[in-house]
């Protein structure tokens, strides 16, 4: 009688229970991938720059198109194009490149609540001397106390 021996190194047979347990490595290591990636491409998601916007009582409601140009002026004055900042000196001659390429497009304006209210009206101004006609201010609505009946 001829008896084999069985090895237990890689590859062999071996006599030891299968493992039913899940590794959760991989699993956490995707779920932080996405984590990083979500936390990155949240705030290019938002259009222009954000701006501590005034309260109204009841602001018109208007479509957010992709054919609407944002243009915000911050609480030290400076002005951005979507998300490009722009000189002051510089607005108009930028308002008329973008004009040239898109003359019917939207313009709402986005003024900090505790920004000069000449400074609205210069970029305002230069909207209407470029050509743009149809303007507008963006507000924020006044929340409405809730009450529980």
């Amino acid at each position: 009688m001829i008896k084999h021996r069985w090895h237990s190194s890689v590859g062999k047979l071996s006599k030891t229970a299968l493992n039913a347990d899940i590794n959760v490595t991989p699993l956490v290591d995707v779920c932080l991938v996405l984590l990083i990636v979500f936390m990155v491409v949240t705030p290019m998601l938002q259009k222009g720059v954000p701006i501590n916007l005034p309260i109204t009582e009841e602001p018109e409601r208007t479509p957010d198109t992709e054919k609407q140009l944002q243009i915000s002026v911050k609480a030290d004055g400076s002005v951005y194009l979507g998300s490009t900042v722009v000189r002051k000196d510089q607005v108009e001659s930028e308002l008329q490149e973008i004009f040239k390429r898109t003359p019917d497009r939207e313009v709402a304006v986005k003024g900090d609540r505790v920004v000069k209210y000449g400074a609205v009206l210069d970029v305002l101004k230069a909207c209407r001397n470029v050509g743009f006609n149809n303007l507008g201010l963006i507000s924020q609505p006044k929340k409405q106390p809730t009450t529980g009946t």
